[in-house]
Order: structure tokens, then sequence, then C-alpha cells
């Protein structure tokens, strides 16, 4: 049995094993319920590659070139590229060979990526000039700039110039403006590569849907195991995308679990910021009141650069505190662990490990947080959110568009648009009306209920913060708006990467990049997916 880690994190779903599943076919066996659809019906590789057909044509990915960009950090990278090694367009073009070789229409097909950015290409030329700028004396070089770097971008996140869909075929048309992080990111110099595919609608659509799927993207498969270990949802596409090397990192979203989730099971770091740190303007919504983005990487350090990048005031992580990352320790601190959870022998493993490091840790008495009403909180404000969102585009096409008009579209193509029905979007739409009084005080009530769960922990055992696995605390941690971050942990004896969570009280960032950092320093458990390399 494995289970499967949905973004309602406080239920924890089992299933068998899927069965394998046709290459060829589409739709496979109706008996089948994890995957009845394996590719997307509106994507073809040779659309997604189009504009850069060319460029591959005269490409040779040397193993030179894996050896400065495969596994490697930003700051290698940008330090290979200042020495001459290595340059932006290659680098860049490096990625998009990755995506064209292994991700669609093969037997290592992945599905992690919707769209290529037409001007990649085109923006890394105009920064190999930059560098070259650098190397002449005209400005500052810094190996921890997001300069050139290739990031994808989960496709529920608008973008100019590419299609932002959030995986639903209703919206395959949707050319919107830049979200207020994207521009950021590209005021920081990143190259936006492209989007990733995600469960259709952050997995608040249909309820009977395997994590990864999306009308538009098709299934997403974990690399650590096609078909047989689950790629986490909702942040699917970037999760696997970074795991498999198709880009330096990429940028997922979350609501309650859904970067956690998919980090975790595809040995990546994931953070999940404290509720408001980053802009969620230009994001489709599920609740703008749990809603944020947030950084997914190989490594502590490369999301560190992210989400700076993503932040209006990049003080918040200076220079010097990424480079001294690496000197982070959990020495005196008091970490909170869950007794159930060392049923899992990695986990026992990592806490024995953060004690070696230096920390105390207090097994807590087992108490169930108090969350009910917490779908309903989801339903009642994607209901008012989804429409805000359409509203905020200014496209008259989307005007007056809601859940209840995404459904009716959804129904005139029920078998390409939804395979696997619409079951929580109707969960939606039957919620009754809340008044805002009553919204509010709903929310309130769990945000006091969540607080209150964590807060009886850290003041009965004086604690700084909680171990946790995967997106197992996620639900709680969201509506008391302490951030978390994920971190591989190793695997199973199937091959299943598992994550320690790190959660902190809010506003404790810096605090949690130290601990991650310490804690992958000591124990360096990510490995390429086999087969990826």
């Amino acid at each position: 049995m494995r289970f499967i880690l949905l973004f309602l994190a406080f239920t924890v779903w089992s299933c068998n094993s899927p069965k394998a599943v046709n290459e060829v076919s589409q739709t496979i066996n109706q008996d089948d319920e994890q995957f009845k659809v394996l590719d997307s019906r509106f994507l073809k590789k040779e659309d997604i590659i189009a504009p850069f057909k060319d460029d591959l044509s005269s490409f040779r990915e040397s193993e030179e070139l894996k050896s400065l960009i495969l596994e490697k950090s930003i700051p290698e990278i940008q330090q290979a590229v200042y020495d001459g090694k290595l340059s932006y367009q290659q680098l860049t073009l490096f990625y998009i060979n990755r995506i064209a070789k292994y991700d669609r229409e093969n037997r290592k097909s992945l599905n992690s990526v919707i769209a290529l950015n037409p001007k990649a290409m085109e923006d890394a030329y105009a920064y190999d000039l930059r560098i070259d700028e650098f190397r002449r004396g005209e400005g500052k070089f810094n190996p921890y700039s997001l300069m050139g770097m290739p990031i994808l971008l989960k496709d529920n996140i608008n973008t100019e110039g590419m299609k932002t869909t959030g995986g639903a075929a209703v919206l395959k048309d949707l050319e919107p403006q830049n979200a207020r992080i994207v521009q950021r990111l590209i005021e920081a110099d990143a190259i936006i590569l492209g989007k990733a595919n995600l469960s259709e609608w952050a997995y608040f659509f249909c309820g009977d849907c395997p994590s990864g799927y999306s009308a538009m993207g098709g299934q997403t498969l974990n690399p650590y195991g096609r078909k047989e270990i689950d790629t986490g949802g909702s942040s699917s596409g970037s999760g696997v995308a970074i795991a498999a090397n198709f880009a330096v990192a990429a940028v997922g979203s979350e609501t309650a679990g859904s970067i956690l989730s998919p980090a975790s099971q595809n040995s990546v770091v994931g953070l999940k910021p404290s509720v408001g740190t980053l802009s969620g303007i230009g994001i489709i919504p599920i609740s703008t009141y749990l809603d944020t983005a947030g950084p997914m990487s190989k490594n502590v350090v490369d999301n560190v650069i992210l989400m700076r990048g993503m932040l209006s005031d990049k003080r918040m992580f200076s220079d010097l505190f990424i480079a001294n990352l690496g000197t982070s320790t959990v020495q005196g601190r008091v970490f909170g662990v869950f007794p159930g959870y060392k049923k899992n022998p990695l986990y026992a493993s990592a806490v024995e490990q953060i004690i070696a490091l230096g920390a105390t840790v207090v097994e807590l008495e087992e108490k169930q947080p108090q969350l009910d009403g917490f779908v309903s909180l989801l339903n009642v404000d994607m209901k008012k959110d989804l429409p805000a969102y359409f509203m905020g585009l200014g496209l008259p096409e989307y005007q007056g568009w809601d859940v209840a008009k995404v459904m009716e579209l959804n129904k005139a193509d029920s078998l390409n648009y939804m395979p696997y029905g619409q079951r929580l979007f109707k969960g939606i739409t039957d919620e009754k009306d809340y008044s805002p009084a009553e919204s509010a005080a709903l929310k309130t009530r769990l945000t006091t209920q969540a607080q209150e769960y964590f807060d009886y922990y850290i003041q009965s055992h004086n604690l700084d913060g909680f171990l946790s696995v995967n997106n197992y605390n996620a639900a709680e941690a969201a509506v008391a708006f302490y951030p978390a971050i994920t971190v591989p942990m190793g695997y199973d004896e199937n091959g299943q990467p598992f994550g320690l969570t790190f959660i902190a009280p809010t506003e404790e960032e810096k605090m949690l990049y130290q601990w991650a950092a310490a804690y992958e320093k000591a124990t360096q458990h990510r490995k390429m997916p086999k087969g990826y390399n």
C-alpha cells in the first residue's frame, strides 16, 4: 500500500498501486480508476518545442554540459557561466532539450511541462551579453543572482506571452498579464522557461482523479516510479520537472499541502511561505485567505534564491544570509515530533539525525486538531474568489465567469474536459451562501483552533518548531498561517521518496531555511531519478 497525499492533508487516502497503462492509448481500461487518461488530448510535443526546432537540430548534449548543469546549484551554475565554461543560451537549450527528450510521447514520459516560453532563448542571449559586461568590469557578478536562470511556473500563475490554464481545457485560450510574482522574477533577470502541469484547478475540481492530472497537461508521472509512485499535488509538474532536472527551479502554489506534497514525493525542497509574504495577484485562486505561491528546487540554497526573487523586499534574504547557509545549525533547538510518524523508519532515522546534530526532540502527546468546516471555507472562498479573478483579468470574454459557468462549459465536451467528473466543483456550488460576517467567523474559528493546536505544544514544551513528514500537517499549518519547508528524507524499500518537513511559527522562514540547510548538509539524501541522467 502507498499513500496518496492530497492537498486536503488532514485526509490520507490509501490505494493499490495502479495497473500498467497502455503506452499508446490515451484512454485505458475503465475499471482502472487510477489512470483513465494518460496523455493530453490538447497538447502535442511537437507544438510545445516548435519555437526551438532549429536550435535543437544543432544541439548536442555532451557529458561536459551534463557535468556543469545536472544537480548543480544556482551558485555553481552561475560560476560556470562567469568562468566561460557555460553560457545562458547553452543552459536554457540544455533544459529544453531534456524536456523534448523525456517529457512527452515516449516510454519515459512525465507530462510535467505544459508550455515553453518562445522568448526563452532570446532572453538567454541578452543575459549572455550582460555577463560579458561583468567580465569586462562593467557591473558586478553575483553568484546568488537569478540572472539567466531558467524557471518553470505552475500553470495557474498568470504569464504574459503564454497561456495560463490552471490545467483546464476551458481556459486553453486565456492569455493574461503577468502575475505580480512573475513580474518580480523578470525584474530579477530570471528566464521564464515555461509552464508546469498541475492537478487541475489546484486539485479542487474533480475529487476522483489522481494527483497530477489535468485535461490540458494529461497525467503527470513521478520519475522515481512512473505509474507506481504518486506525484503528489497540486504542484505536480513543478515537483516532477525539478526532480528530472528540466529547469533550475520552479514555482508552485499551495492552499494546504500543494507544495509540500509534490516536493516530498519527488525528492525536492519545497517551501510553503507564510500567507501574504508573496503576492497572490494574478494566480488562479482557491482561497485568497490561504493561497500562497512558493519555491521548489533541488536544494535549499536555490530555494532561498528563488524565494528572494519573488519578494518585493529582497532584504529579507541577503547574499550574506545565503552564503552562510552552509554553516547553519539546529544546535540547541527544541522540536516536537509526532510519535505515530515514527512507524516510518525514514522519519525515525531523521529524528535521530536531528538529535545527533545537537537538537532536542520532545515526543508529543496525541491531540487531534479541530478543523470542522475546513472544506466549507474552501468552498465559500472559491465561490467568491474565482469570479473576482476573472473580473480582474480585464478581458471581456471572461467577465461574469464563475464556478457554475466553468461546470457548464465542461459538460459540453465532458469526455475531454472532465473525464473524472467535477465533484468538488459541484460541492462548491452546493455550499450554502455565507454572509461576509459568517465567512469571517468561520475563518477566525479555524485559524484560532489551528493556532491553539500548535501553541499548546509550543508553550507546554518550549518548542522552536515541529518535525513532520511530507504534507501530513499541512492543513493545520495552513489555517494557523504557519510556514513549512520539506527536505528530502530518503527513499523507502520501493524507491518512494519522503520528505522531512519543518514547521515553524508565522514569518519564521529564515529559521526554517537554516534548519533545512543543516539537515540537508548532514544527510544529502536527494538522488537523481534513474533513467533521467
